[in-house]
């Protein structure tokens, strides 16, 4: 799919609309006006993609809304060659985002059809280096921990004991903490190996993030 200047032109309206909402770190902003939105819509649905809103995706899931991927990102603090894992890879929109600032990014996701075109898809966009893996979200990856940042974009009824063993001490986990329709975007900053500072950051509706199960 080509990248028109009409939609590198709907990007640099769609950033300044995130700036607009608050979003204010450059490298951010920077990030959401260089990934292309619409290369992970169907093409059907293209006058969609640079809306400031969610959209289904398949598999019950949604590609998030970009003020949403915008604060989440914002929330990590990202160092060029942090080491993140990305809980939900969903479209992989927001792993690239991630790659864009220079993020090593471990993604997992447990749709296994989703995984099936992120995996084919990210390199031929032109992220080969971001590492897709299929299971359980809940579990993370331990093989390859521990991780500078985690990032999880579906809504968690309770936070995950074993994401937060596989962050670095200093490290930051960024997760929507709810078992409801509504989740509060939480920070958990690892201040020694067992302890941690939460914080709230307002109210944000995300899917469920669901325990134990990864689907064929």
């Amino acid at each position: 799919m080509t990248d028109t200047y009409k939609h590198k032109g709907l990007r640099k309206q769609l950033v300044e609309t995130i700036r607009n909402k608050g979003i204010s770190d450059p490298e951010v902003l920077r990030a959401m006006e260089t990934v292309p939105r619409h290369c992970f819509f169907e093409s059907s649905f293209l006058k969609y993609a640079y809306d400031d809103k969610p959209f289904p995706i398949g598999s019950g899931q949604t590609i998030s809304q970009p003020y949403t991927v915008a604060f989440q990102t914002e929330l990590l603090k990202i160092q060029k060659g942090d080491k993140i894992l990305e809980v939900g890879t969903g479209s992989g929109y927001q792993a690239c985002i991630l790659a864009e600032l220079g993020a090593k990014v471990f993604t997992i996701e447990r749709q296994r059809a989703l995984f099936d075109k992120a995996i084919k898809f990210l390199p031929v966009l032109g992220y080969p280096q971001i590492k897709v893996f299929y299971g359980d979200g809940f579990k993370g990856l331990p093989a390859f921990a521990p991780f500078d940042k985690i990032l999880v974009t579906a809504g968690a009824p309770h936070l995950p004991d074993s994401l937060v063993s596989q962050l670095k001490v200093c490290g930051i986990l960024v997760i929507p903490l709810g078992a409801y329709d509504v989740q509060a975007m939480t920070t958990i900053t690892k201040i020694a190996e067992n302890k941690y500072e939460k914080l709230e950051h307002g109210a944000f509706r995300f899917v469920p993030m669901l325990e134990n199960k990864a689907k064929d």
